[in-house]
């Protein structure tokens, strides 16, 4: 086991960054179009409801085809290496199509025009054919992000797990802020504004490079183990333990948290360039330079609070603090006028203190040759949110401002008030500190040890 891949300490960073530069690229597709709200209203006049469904449609596979569920199955049983391909190859083809919905080449009648203005015509042909792919690359994108966070277990579990994994979502984060950043800039200063999602394209296409390197690395990896006899068949999932996963109460907790957390993350970073464009006046690339500080600050805080756990533990401490920060977040955007700049960074950190502390617990509570599906369960109700609650802000924007039109919003004479929206979000974090609680309670009688150090149970 000394002569393993694993154990190489340069070699399994090397691996780290690799996959992590997948789900940077991933998450920075996602975030792209975020701070082009204003372009999308401008010329294709798209409403908050059709933004809203833009974001929302990336988790519909997620949700009402299981894909995440049955992404981690597959993931169990097939391997890293042909589950990843599968599904990064999906989340870049999605992005590519997402692109050309915004082409000029196909508003001017390039293929499939002709098809997507045939039917729904309340609903524009640039909105249908980027929700289609849209819809194709959340297919592939979460499923791709819980192919990364086995991969990390693969190459962690009993060293550095719960570093590994700050380092990875920090990394993401990266992708995040560079996206919120950069999109706008790139929108602004390019002859034409739609080559911002083209350039996010690209680094997707970059992303499957990486994972094809990686891919090479952990043939190799699995023939050592093979060969020193560490792959046993009783480590191979079946069915009959998804009836043990959705039956572990910690695992319930630990998911609800999840999902209610993200959700009230997520998707006001989604929003929250026009937020800050419409309750605080800022420019659009201002705008979109204070929404990136949320990945800034999880890029620096989250590789500190896993080393914390890594050293000290006090998983479920951690997620309720962070729980807790959140909901003081999100009533603070809604009632004050505190700088938008310090509520940013502090939500920066209840995004490290809640994701750094959660994931590597799941490794504590379920056991290996679960984690893949255990990691899939978790995106896949995670998606229920991240897909209702784009769609409920939309809903609710347009609803709690009637009479203010995208074109209003647009040439300066109105503006949309966002104190609705913001309590939905505090709501969802008061939920998830619930769930925080709960987990922390059950910890006592099951004993997994989440608030033990990441290399011990």
């Amino acid at each position: 086991m000394g002569n393993t891949l694993k154990n190489k300490t340069m070699l399994r960073w090397g691996v780290l960054f690799l996959i992590a530069f997948v789900q940077a690229a991933n998450y920075y597709f996602y975030d792209a179009i975020s701070p082009l709200k204003r372009h999308l209203e401008e010329n294709f006049q798209f409403t908050n409801t059709d933004f809203g469904l833009f974001v929302s449609v990336y988790s519909i596979p997620n949700i009402f085809l299981l894909m995440c569920i049955w992404g981690g199955i597959i993931l169990d049983r097939l391997g890293i290496r042909r589950t990843g391909f599968l599904f990064v190859i999906l989340m870049t083809s999605g992005a590519f199509l997402t692109a050309y919905g915004a082409s000029s080449f196909y508003i001017n009648g390039g293929p499939g025009y002709g098809l997507m203005s045939s039917f729904l015509t309340s609903y524009s042909p640039e909105l249908k054919m980027m929700l289609m792919g849209r819809f194709l690359f959340g297919l592939g994108a979460e499923t791709s992000i819980v192919v990364v966070s086995k991969t990390i277990v693969k190459w962690f579990k009993g060293k550095e797990l719960a570093l590994a994994f700050g380092m990875k979502i920090g990394i993401a984060r990266a992708g995040s802020w560079a996206a919120f950043y950069f999109s706008p800039i790139i929108a602004e200063q390019s002859t034409v504004w739609n080559n911002a999602i083209w350039f996010a394209a690209m680094l997707l296409a970059v992303a499957l490079l990486f994972f094809t390197i990686y891919s090479f690395l952990d043939l190799k990896f699995d023939r050592q183990e093979k060969m020193e006899g560490l792959l046993k068949e009783d480590e191979i999932f079946h069915l009959s333990d998804l009836v043990k996963l959705v039956t572990n109460r910690s695992f319930i907790f630990v998911t609800l948290l999840c999902m209610t957390f993200y959700s009230a993350v997520f998707p006001f970073q989604s929003f929250s360039p026009d937020f800050f464009l419409n309750k605080y006046g800022f420019s659009t690339l201002y705008s979109g330079k204070i929404a990136s500080l949320l990945s800034v600050g999880t890029t620096i805080f989250t590789p500190l609070v896993g080393l914390f756990v890594d050293k000290r533990g006090k998983s479920a401490t951690l997620m309720i603090f962070g729980s807790l920060l959140l909901v003081f977040i999100h009533l603070s955007f809604a009632f004050t006028f505190i700088s938008p700049i310090l509520l940013m960074i502090l939500l920066g950190i209840a995004f490290s203190l809640v994701p750094a502390a959660m994931w590597p617990s799941v490794a504590k509570i379920v056991s290996e040759k679960r984690i893949g599906t255990a990691y899939g369960t978790m995106f896949a109700v995670q998606n229920l949110g991240l897909w209702a609650f784009p769609l409920l802000i939309g809903i609710v924007l347009d609803k709690t401002n009637p009479g203010v039109t995208p074109s209003q919003v647009v040439e300066g004479t109105a503006h949309y008030n966002y104190t609705w929206a913001m309590l939905m979000l505090a709501g969802l974090g008061i939920l998830g500190l619930i769930f925080a609680f709960l987990l922390k309670k059950e910890d006592r009688h099951s004993g997994y040890g989440l608030e033990l150090p990441s290399n011990k149970t």
